[in-house]
């Protein structure tokens, strides 16, 4: 039985992640500063596609507190004997221009999205280089691929989450493997807070897979690799986005501005 940290698995593809490993049997922990919410009525756009959150445990963390993820990162090592599996999942984001993004909005956004990566799987890896090996995942986004109006800061910290995975699986290998997901547009509470029906809309129309992605489906791929089939990958990004990103149609800067009030 792996122990497993999922950080934001209070919602959207930290919940569905953090559900996927506890249906495989393992033990698995949340660190999120807001309370995990509960599924909403299946078939509904806001449900949050997962289920079992009572098989994980909530430790209350804001994961840009780095003294406070330690704690927590210790306290899942000491209860459970090991640390196998931690997942920097936890994200936010504000839609702004670049002309009007406030500096509180993109420290908090760095200090989340990049350097809660970067404190979790310290704190994480001073555990598992010693102990014998583990493996170290985060959620990236094809945010961080290419330039993505109203979302500057967001998609910079998304991209250094991809250079801290080819730093941190260069450094501790072989013992540590390293990897990160980029998922494309996925349905999730964040999505639906952010973007109207008619802009959902026009993103499923400029995603070859005509949709977008359930957080299930992120969670999937977490699971593997994760697993010993994905015992070679390391230091890479994969890319999970329905085809969204092979032909760039929904970076153009025309429809993306105009669809981005």
């Amino acid at each position: 039985m792996r122990t497993v940290i999922v950080s934001g698995a209070s919602s959207g593809i930290g919940q569905a992640t953090a559900a996927r490993f506890a249906r495989s049997g393992d033990r698995v922990f949340n660190l999120d500063i807001a309370a995990p919410q509960a599924p909403a009525a299946p078939g509904t756009p806001e449900a949050p596609q997962a289920s079992g959150t009572s098989e994980v445990r909530w430790l209350k963390a804001d994961t840009a507190d780095w003294a406070a993820v330690q704690a927590a990162v210790r306290q899942v090592r000491e209860e459970t004997g090991r640390l196998d599996v931690v997942i920097a999942n936890a994200g936010i984001s504000v839609r702004h221009g670049v002309l009007d993004i406030e500096e509180a909005d993109a420290r908090r956004i760095t200090d989340v999205n990049l350097l809660g990566v970067l404190g979790l799987w310290q704190a994480a890896a001073r555990i598992m280089a010693v102990e014998g090996g583990g493996v170290l995942l985060a959620t990236a986004s094809v945010n961080g691929r290419r330039g993505y109006p109203r979302y500057a800061d967001y998609n910079a910290t998304k991209a250094g989450i991809v250079a801290l995975t080819q730093t941190f699986a260069m450094e501790l290998a072989p013992l540590v493997r390293v990897a990160c997901v980029s998922p494309g547009a996925v349905l999730t509470p964040m999505q639906l807070a952010e973007y109207t029906g008619e802009m959902l809309a026009d993103t499923n129309a400029r995603i070859p897979a005509g949709r977008h992605a359930d957080p299930t489906e992120i969670a999937a791929a977490f699971h593997y690799l994760a697993s010993p089939e994905a015992r070679f990958l390391t230091g890479q990004e994969l890319v999970v986005d329905g085809g969204e990103t092979a032909g760039a149609t929904t970076s153009d800067w025309g429809t993306a501005l105009a669809t981005a009030p």
